[in-house]
This record gives C-alpha cells, sequence and structure tokens, in this order.
C-alpha cells in the first residue's frame, strides 16, 4: 500500500474517532462515505439524505458522519475495502474503480453496451440480483443502492470529428471496459482520480477524459479541454453499499428507517441523471446552463458510423475480454440475465 492511500485511511480513522465521540448519545452511529462531492448528486440528493432525512426519520436515533471520497483524500476505490474491514458502515463507489480487482463488477456497465440511460437501466435491474448475491457471499457487503451518473462521454485538448481522431491520444479511463473500448480505437488509457483530471488536462498530461456530463463541467474540465464528444460510451454504474455486520448490528427500528427510504433515494438519483445528461452537454458548451457560466467548449456530435463502430468495438473486443477475465461461469451469468434484455452473447469458453 502506497504512502498516500496509508495516510488518506489514517485520515479517515480519525474521521471516524472524531464522529464516535460527537455522536455518543445517538443509538446507531453511521460513518457514510458519499460519492465525489462536486457532484449535483451528491449536493442535492445524497448529502441530504444522510445528514438530514436519515436522522430527522429516526427522531435523532441514527447519527451520520458523512463525507465525499474525494473530500477525505481518497481516489475511489477505497471505499469497497473500507467496507469490507468494517472502516466505515456505509460507503459509495463506482464499480469500475474495483472492476480490476473483480471484473463482475464491469458487467453492468461494459463500454458500448447500452446506447441510453433507460438501456442502462433495464440491464442495472436485470444483473442486480446476481451481483447483490455475489457481494454477500464474497465481501460481506449488503447493496443498498445501484445508481450511475450521466453518459461517459469524452472531453479533449484538441479537435476531433470521429472516433478515428482518436488514434495516439492519451485519455484517462475509469475502468478497464473503458479502457479495453480505448486501446480498440488506437488510443491510450491512463488511469487517474477525478480530482487530478483538470490540471491533467491544462497541463497536457492528457489528452482527453472521459466523465459524465454534468460531473465533468461541475469539476471545470471545460478549462483545460475545448472539444466535447458527445458518443455515450457508458454510464459509470456506482453501488451504495453497507459493511453486514455493521448493518444486522442497528437496532431493528433504524434498519427500517433506512430500508423504507432507500428506495425512493435510489429513484431519485435515476431520476436525476435522466433529467441532467442534455443540461450537462449545453453547460459544457453555448448553454442555457442552471448551474452556472457554459464551459464554452465546441460540441461534437457522434456520427452514425461512430455509433456502429462503438457497437462493433463492444462485440468484438469489450464483450470478449471481458468474459476472458470474469470466466466461464461469469459469462453465463451475464447471458442469463443481461443478455435476456439485450440479445447479447458473452462467449463462455
Amino acid at each position: 500500500m502506497s504512502l498516500l492511500k496509508k495516510m488518506a485511511i489514517f485520515k479517515f480513522a480519525i474521521i471516524f474517532v472524531i464522529a464516535t465521540f460527537n455522536f455518543a448519545n445517538a443509538k446507531d452511529l453511521l460513518n457514510v462515505i458519499g460519492n465525489v462531492s462536486v457532484t449535483t448528486q451528491f449536493k442535492t440528493l445524497q448529502k441530504p439524505f444522510w445528514t438530514e432525512k436519515i436522522p430527522d426519520a429516526s427522531g435523532g436515533d441514527i447519527k451520520v458522519n458523512f463525507k465525499g471520497w474525494n473530500e477525505m483524500g481518497l481516489k475511489g476505490p477505497e471505499g469497497l475495502r473500507l467496507l469490507m474491514k468494517g472502516q466505515t458502515q456505509v460507503a459509495s463507489f463506482q464499480l469500475g474503480h474495483v472492476s480490476g480487482e473483480h471484473p463482475i463488477n464491469d458487467t453492468t456497465d461494459l463500454a458500448g453496451m447500452s446506447p441510453t440511460i433507460d438501456d442502462f437501466w433495464k440491464v442495472t435491474q436485470s444483473f442486480r440480483p446476481t451481483l447483490e448475491k455475489f457481494y454477500e457471499d464474497n465481501f460481506g457487503v449488503k447493496i443498498l443502492t445501484m445508481q450511475s451518473f450521466q453518459a461517459q462521454i469524452l472531453y479533449c485538448r484538441d479537435p476531433l470529428k470521429s472516433l478515428a481522431d482518436m488514434k495516439g491520444r492519451k485519455v484517462r479511463s475509469s475502468g478497464v471496459s473503458q479502457s479495453d473500448f480505448l486501446s480498440a480505437i488506437g488510443a491510450s488509457a491512463i488511469p487517474m482520480s477525478f480530482t487530478e483530471v483538470q490540471q491533467g488536462l491544462q497541463k497536457g498530461v492528457i489528452d482527453c477524459a472521459i466523465t459524465g456530463t454534468l460531473g465533468g463541467y461541475s469539476a471545470k474540465w471545460w478549462e483545460g479541454a475545448k472539444y466535447l464528444y458527445t458518443l455515450p460510451i457508458n454510464f459509470a454504474a456506482g453501488v451504495t453499499a453497507v459493511n453486514i455486520k455493521a448493518w444486522n448490528s442497528m437496532d431493528p427500528k433504524n434498519r427500517k428507517v433506512i430500508e423504507d427510504r432507500i428506495k425512493a433515494h435510489e429513484k431519485a438519483m435515476w431520476d436525476l441523471n435522466r433529467s441532467e445528461g442534455e443540461m450537462g452537454i449545453l453547460c459544457n458548451t453555448t448553454g442555457p446552463c442552471p448551474e452556472g457560466k457554459p464551459g464554452g467548449m465546441k460540441r461534437v456530435d457522434p456520427s452514425q458510423a461512430d455509433m456502429k463502430l462503438l457497437k462493433k468495438i463492444m462485440l468484438e473486443t469489450v464483450l470478449p475480454r471481458w468474459a476472458k477475465r470474469c470466466g466461464s461461469a461469469c459469462a453465463k451469468q451475464f447471458n442469463d440475465t443481461i443478455g435476456k434484455v439485450t440479445g447479447l452473447s458473452a462467449p463462455t469458453s
């Protein structure tokens, strides 16, 4: 483990101790790691849900110490590890961030698989029971919500007209599936945390970066990237999950407080993403933008040829490589669930 990761986990432990002292009178104290704090999902939904709605609904029996993972000095993948170790009770994280260690995490959000967020929702629901069981059996973790962000698109420094123009470019990616897609178009995938991207684009360390339509605007990626290529690569699938031992140790009445409200919270995140897809593109480009001043990027929409090429790459490169990493049993699970709603078939040998 690197020194920076050790320092981040130590910082989290200090926050945990302080929170425990401050909330000593609560029946249940929850340390909750939220998503990246610059997003509207974090600000308008996650933060008020955990810091206001849940404590209020419990009559003060539940107290929550809530921080976005970036606010804690984390890179993103640490949420699952901290959950498994019981060093936090609840955490939100992107599945792509932990897909290198556990390829099953890429299953619902393979690059090029879902043309729209409604397609992605159907895929997610079909595979959800399988992923829930895997997490409980292998990690001791219970999935509370499955969510995402807006369509993941390309922010680039230099002009581009099609996917062919991506050849040779260095591109920040956030998962193995995205990396497979980039390699197939001749680009180089560069692992980089979300919080480092803005500076990386400005300094030319990377040529392009992939993230959601509104997330990139909120993080001011338009200060370094001038061209927005709106090809929907995938949707940054994520989960909010709880350590099962911590969950079972809670007062049953307090568990019910969360259970009774978590589905509506999850639906609100999906609804927000649907409304923010085109808004994010407008905010990055010419507006109008309800979130602030438009970023002034040049919008470049994909051609039908590039949409077909994305699907071809998914079928010939992304899906077979994922199936090989995940194994034949995993590929069969894909075929029995996602395959039935998409018509796709992953190779099982």
